[in-house]
């Protein structure tokens, strides 16, 4: 269960109930209190989601944030609209290294390639009380000159619109509550706060 042990839970048993995309697993457990004493044992349902890398996108030199818009069924149920913009994102495959998955999905999902070294954000939980996936946040640098158009992986049915912004836009659309999802709310908000270094960072000779 646990990649290892920890000296506060004890897991007493562990059982897949659903395997596709998405995989569900009932976990017994107990762990130990506050008080320094044991729990009794707890039942939970945890969504086994895995590994995943977002990556915001900016040019620098023209001073654009790239970003992406696309269809998502879960946030029309939740009564958000179902075009979500959104940065680059994946989940990693096996045991694929974070910076690659962010180079894969930025030539999938934008059609461009990342230029140098990722900036490394930080890794987080989205859901820490009913999922195991954690997200690797970056910022790549990118030319936004030829950021357009639609793309994606057809076997996938991907319908994924490039979209190209400045700052001012996407402050505004933070400002609105018009970015709806976590690892963009929280890449926007590190590239609005680091914007300055960033560029002294990748233009400075």
């Amino acid at each position: 269960m646990p990649s290892q042990p920890h000296p506060d839970v004890e897991i007493v048993a562990a059982e897949t109930r659903f395997a596709r995309f998405l995989r569900l697993d009932v976990v017994r457990f107990r762990h130990r209190l506050f008080s320094g004493v044991w729990s009794g044992e707890i039942v939970h349902d945890i969504l086994r989601r895995g590994g995943a890398v977002a990556v915001v996108l900016y040019d620098p030199g023209r001073d654009r944030i790239v970003l992406i818009e696309q269809f998502r069924l879960p946030a029309l149920l939740t009564g958000f609209s179902p075009w979500q913009v959104e940065v680059v994102a994946g989940l990693v495959e096996r045991d694929e290294p974070a910076d690659a998955v962010a180079r894969r999905e930025t030539r999938e999902e934008a059609n461009l390639a990342i230029i140098g070294d990722l900036v490394p954000i930080q890794r987080y939980l989205p859901s820490p009380g009913a999922s195991d996936e954690n997200v690797t946040l970056f910022c790549g640098r990118v030319d936004s000159a030829a950021a357009a158009g639609v793309h994606g992986l057809a076997e996938e049915q991907e319908d994924i619109r490039v979209v190209v912004t400045s700052f001012a836009e996407v402050e505004a659309m933070v400002d609105a509550g018009r970015i709806e999802n976590g690892h963009t709310l929280i890449c926007l908000h590190w590239l609005l706060r680091n914007r300055e270094r960033l560029r002294a960072l990748w233009l400075d000779p």
